[in-house]
């Protein structure tokens, strides 16, 4: 697909195997998520724009570039996506957060928007949005429909793990947005959740059942 960018970098793919095990606890499945959160940050932000200024150095004038003022911001899924923002706010500090709570319905597997606080100035963003897993889609769906919703032209999103139906859900209904993934698994089982996967991300970051 496209649009599907996976990051096969090998410290990704070390780090992933690592979220996978089971016998991985809390702490350590929480910093796992931060730092593959920033691997993946470091290749969706790849295309920023540059500017060349001059600074200064000890020794001469040098002609140099830097990020020429376009602004970011990130929105994380409630609540698991929590788990990925201090990992991409350790490469782009400056941008604003917003946030956005969907949950899943256990009978229909339909996402339902219970919240939704952004910046101000979000309409003048590019946005990444950002969950550990993408699995049916449908909160993916729904997220991207909220921020288009609020003028928001320049949308990214960001996940660990990503299975074909979620990932063919985000096409098919955001042509126009972009999908970086750590890796591609097998499909989705009986109850919506990635296999093999690494179970419910958000119980695992937060310690609870």
């Amino acid at each position: 697909m496209a649009n599907l960018h996976i990051i096969n970098h090998p410290l990704v793919q070390h780090k992933i195997s690592l979220l996978r095990d089971k016998n991985t606890g809390t702490k350590e499945f929480r910093e796992l998520v931060s730092e593959i959160a920033m691997f993946i940050c470091y290749e969706a932000t790849r295309d920023l724009p540059l500017k060349e200024i001059e600074i200064e150095t000890p020794v001469a004038v040098a002609k140099t570039k830097v990020i020429s003022g376009r602004k970011l911001a990130f929105v994380p899924i409630l609540r698991a996506g929590l788990g990925m923002i201090d990992g991409v706010t350790a490469l782009v500090p400056a941008a604003k957060i917003g946030h956005i709570g969907i949950f899943r319905q256990p009978e229909t597997k339909e996402a339902v928007k219970y919240y939704s606080k952004m910046p101000d100035d979000i309409a003048e963003r590019d946005v990444i949005i950002v969950d550990p897993m993408l699995a049916t889609g449908h909160s993916a769906v729904a997220a991207i429909d909220e921020i288009k919703s609020l003028g928001v032209k320049n949308i990214k999103f960001m996940c660990i793990i990503c299975s074909p139906e979620g990932v063919e859900n985000v096409h098919s209904n955001h042509p126009d947005v972009d999908v970086y993934a750590g890796v591609m698994d097998n499909g989705l089982n009986e109850d919506k959740f990635i296999v093999p996967g690494v179970g419910d991300a958000g119980d695992r970051i937060f310690g609870t059942k």
